[in-house]
């Protein structure tokens, strides 16, 4: 399995951060090289979620989950 996860900041609040799962391996159509380069999906997401800003994002391989910041 491989996830993407976002860093995601409050537009209202920029020292305000989180990390996200943005999408897994299991929903969508993912390598790692894709992953690596800014998969899609997180263009995707962000246009969904427009009151955070994309801080960061890392590519996992596996059953790590999401971590507080």
């Amino acid at each position: 399995m491989i996830k993407i996860i976002a860093v995601l900041c409050s537009l209202a609040s920029p020292s305000n951060c989180h990390e996200q799962i943005v999408t897994t391996s299991d929903f969508a159509q993912i390598s790692v090289q894709s992953c690596l380069m800014g998969a899609p999906q997180l263009a995707e997401w962000m246009n969904q979620h427009p009151a955070e800003r994309l801080a960061g994002w890392r590519c996992v391989i596996g059953q790590q989950t999401a971590r507080g910041i």
